[in-house]
């Protein structure tokens, strides 16, 4: 299974797959087939909605400011948390 967190020089990436439209925002955990971190979004996908929604949650996780680095109109994004490692990331999410 490859690890949807991946070091990088200004923080970690993290790939993503999200759920718009959802009850709540939440993590929902690791899909190990496509190796993505699994999140429910409840902003619906207008208008960058659910792609403001999901960078804030995984902001307020991980103490740190995140942005989207591709993905932008699709379901599968990479994002980038900036200054945590992936130890830290992974702490954060509970992904251990």
């Amino acid at each position: 299974m490859e690890s949807p967190v991946k070091e990088h020089r200004e923080g970690t990436l993290i790939r993503v797959r999200v759920n718009p439209d959802a009850d709540t925002t939440d993590l929902k955990g690791i899909d190990e087939w496509r190796g993505v971190l699994e999140v429910d979004v409840a902003a619906p996908p207008v208008k960058g909605k659910a792609n403001r929604e999901l960078l804030e949650f995984l902001g307020r996780k991980l103490n740190t400011t995140c942005e989207l680095v591709s993905g932008e109109k699709s379901r599968e994004k990479l994002v980038l948390a900036r200054d945590v490692s992936v130890d830290e990331v992974k702490e954060r999410l509970g992904l251990r």
